[in-house]
């Protein structure tokens, strides 16, 4: 791994900034390639929602596919308008949506036509119904004569142009889009069935620690349920990769690195919780050592300073290149809390696609925070209304690592830069919202 220039942890650790641990991941995945160059899966459209697109999707039409009202009203020609004078036109018939018109609108005569109607022969702009004025009525009530007021609408007005949203052969999604339920409808929209999208990410999760039991199961003495497994499992599913649940393992050298080879041998990434910190046996650094290329780092950060982090190059694969771990602290909120900010952009990046920018807004501390520069810290707060109706956040009492519950009431993460130092009430600070994020 990269070397760094961090201060040491009295264990020999480097002890990395979130900036530095960032830059490290950067460098260490610019060559990892989880999928083969050109991989593709024909993908029905119905099952492409959360996936990545492989190569940029061109459309095969026009989109619109004609001319055609962008309103209700009447549809008429254009150049009979005259610069402040109002117009009389003769109501030639209705047109909804669907069949075009057959034959052509002469000047002094319309159409009452629908929203989406393909715009009849010989006419360019649509007056809004609500702005033209019924001078005659059929027998039914339908305006046989209107007038369209002067200044009301100019030529071409109101009309969708065929081809505006999209050109036969422009690019209608570009590849490595992380597809959403409107690219699924603008797909459909161009009448495709199908389309190529890069092979899913596979993503090994297991917990390790003799501390834990499986939900649902007796527990021993001592031992709590595991959660990180289940709630990084809900956390990765909401991205497009595969998720192999592996499940729990103990801290016994042979069973951990059994575990470890059977993850990298069927995944693209490993990723584990507990067994990082400083006071784990040596067997954990000495099976990793065996398997890879693993550094165990200190991260200035709070909560979640453990993480370890490399390719495991002696596990033979048959995809190309090594699997890669990513190993987070134990703690409940610190293993979500780092894989937010170490784990989840990687993830992406592997899978093709590039994160969404994340949401980072600045609002007042509605509270003192007590901090000293040198960590970055995450802290659970709520939003809040000021007395004035504005919004402010409030960091929770409980800040605990391990205190799930606290991460649950929740509404976003306060972040404290490194540098910074004790935050006044009032003072803006930054926010992530978690319903965007977890």
């Amino acid at each position: 791994m990269p070397a760094t220039r961090s201060p040491v942890h009295a264990h020999g650790t480097p002890v990395l900034t979130v900036g530095e641990a960032h830059a490290a991941l950067a460098r260490a995945l610019r060559d990892v390639a989880a999928a083969p160059a050109g991989a593709v899966e024909r993908i029905p459209l119905a099952a492409a929602a959360g996936r990545v697109l492989a190569a940029d999707l061109p459309s095969p039409i026009d989109v619109p596919a004609h001319d055609n009202a962008a309103m209700d009203g009447f549809a008429f020609d254009g150049r009979a308008l005259g610069p402040g004078a109002a117009l009389e036109l003769d109501v030639a018939g209705v047109l909804h949506a669907g069949p075009p018109w057959r034959g052509t609108l002469g000047i002094g005569c319309c159409l009452r036509i629908m929203t989406g109607a393909v715009m009849p022969e010989g006419a360019d702009t649509v007056v809004p119904l609500e702005l033209a004025q019924p001078l005659a009525q059929d027998a039914g009530g339908t305006p046989s004569r209107i007038l369209v007021p002067a200044g009301v609408v100019a030529r071409g007005n109101h009309r969708r142009r065929r081809g505006e949203d999209l050109a036969a052969g422009g690019t209608a999604l570009a590849a490595g889009r992380w597809l959403r339920p409107a690219d699924i409808g603008l797909a459909a929209s161009l009448g495709l069935t199908a389309l190529d999208l890069r092979p899913r990410l596979r993503v090994a999760l297991l917990s390790t620690g003799d501390e834990l039991a499986a939900p649902g199961a007796p527990r021993a003495p001592g031992q709590v349920y595991d959660s990180n497994r289940h709630a990084l499992g809900a956390a990765l599913a909401r991205m497009p990769v595969e998720v192999i649940d592996l499940g729990l393992r103990p801290d016994r050298p042979g069973e951990l690195e059994a575990a470890l080879r059977d993850a990298a041998a069927c995944a693209d990434v490993v990723l584990t919780t507990g067994g990082v910190s400083a006071g784990d046996a040596d067997h954990v650094r000495d099976v990793l050592a065996r398997l890879g290329e693993v550094a165990f780092w200190k991260v200035a950060i709070r909560p979640g300073r453990p993480f370890a982090f490399g390719p495991l190059h002696g596990v033979p694969r048959a995809a190309a290149g090594p699997a890669v771990l990513f190993a987070l602290p134990g703690n409940p909120v610190a293993a979500l809390v780092a894989f937010l900010v170490f784990v989840r952009e990687p993830l992406l990046a592997l899978a093709g696609t590039a994160a969404p920018p994340r949401p980072a807004w600045r609002l007042p501390c509605a509270e003192p925070i007590a901090k000293r520069p040198g960590r970055t810290e995450y802290l659970r707060a709520c939003y809040e209304r000021t007395v004035d109706g504005l919004w402010a956040v409030r960091p929770l009492a409980q800040q605990g690592a391990g205190m799930l519950s606290s991460l649950c009431a929740a509404d976003v993460l306060v972040v404290l830069e490194h540098g910074r130092g004790a935050v006044a009430a009032g003072e803006p600070v930054e926010v992530w919202p978690l319903a965007d994020l977890l």
